[in-house]
């Protein structure tokens, strides 16, 4: 066995530490993780999602770094305030950059409870586009409208570009990092997942497309609309993806129920 690597981690549970309402936090947002490794989304160490507690508005929860999505369990996470102080007991750390900007969007925007960071092939690629990303499907179409961008500045560092990050995203849902990567955010993680989710898919799809060398057939702006409304009426103001997510954790737990430690 190779000199300082672990193969087997002793997960000490929190379970009793937390509240039920942190508990269930913990375990819908460590299922969000293990189903986007699952789907390939993010194979290092890095890049977060995070959650607001709902019974502590003022505090969160965030990945630590050194482990990878596949292998966090609900006890890893880190519990945090929105001035930075870590409140958990273990001796796991977070990565500085992420917890600094998903920090400052989740303290700046209290309709967003919950932020998802990452850098898939697709969406670098869409993301290093001079004219961004095109809506040329029906399921894109959740995303008319609702996608931000934000011009690369480096690595993320709060007092420069987390403020600017809240305020770029305004009212919506989803934001391309110029040259950089893909953001969500959501009321609930289940809803940032499936935002997630919509917005792999559509720089997949362009990235597919233009790789064709065809002529890509794209939608009228009316008709984007039009499909847009018609998805959003059907659930009224209520998150988007709760019965997606559902659907995930269920099956987060069938390929490992240990996740929930």
């Amino acid at each position: 066995m190779p000199d300082g690597i672990i193969f087997e981690r002793d997960i000490v549970s929190v379970r009793n530490e937390v509240s039920d309402a942190e508990w269930e936090a913990r375990v819908s947002l460590t299922a969000a993780y293990r189903m986007a490794h699952h789907f390939g989304w993010n194979d290092t160490v890095r890049n977060h999602i995070t959650m607001r507690l709902p019974d502590a508005p003022d505090q969160f929860l965030i990945n630590p770094l050194g482990l990878g999505w596949h292998e966090i369990c609900a006890s890893d996470l880190i519990k945090a305030d929105m001035d930075g102080n870590i409140l958990s007991s273990n001796d796991l750390k977070p990565g500085p950059a992420g917890f600094s900007f998903h920090r400052a969007v989740l303290r700046l925007k209290d309709s967003v409870n919950a932020t998802f960071h990452l850098h898939p092939m697709e969406g670098v690629a869409v993301s290093a586009l001079e004219d961004g990303l095109m809506i040329v499907d029906q399921t894109a179409c959740a995303l008319y409208n609702n996608v931000a961008y934000h011009g690369f500045e480096g690595l993320a560092v709060e007092a420069e570009e987390g403020p600017a990050i809240a305020e770029g995203l305004g009212e919506k849902f989803a934001m391309i990092m110029s040259n950089h990567g893909l953001m969500t955010v959501g009321r609930t993680v289940g809803e940032a997942f499936v935002y997630m989710e919509r917005l792999i898919g559509a720089c997949k799809l362009q990235t597919t497309l233009m790789a064709t060398g065809g002529k890509i057939r794209k939608l009228p702006e009316d008709l984007k609309r039009h499909t847009w409304e018609q998805m959003f009426a059907r659930h009224g103001n209520q998150p988007m993806g709760g019965l997606d997510f559902k659907m995930y954790m269920r099956l987060a737990y069938k390929l490992d129920p240990g996740f929930a430690r």
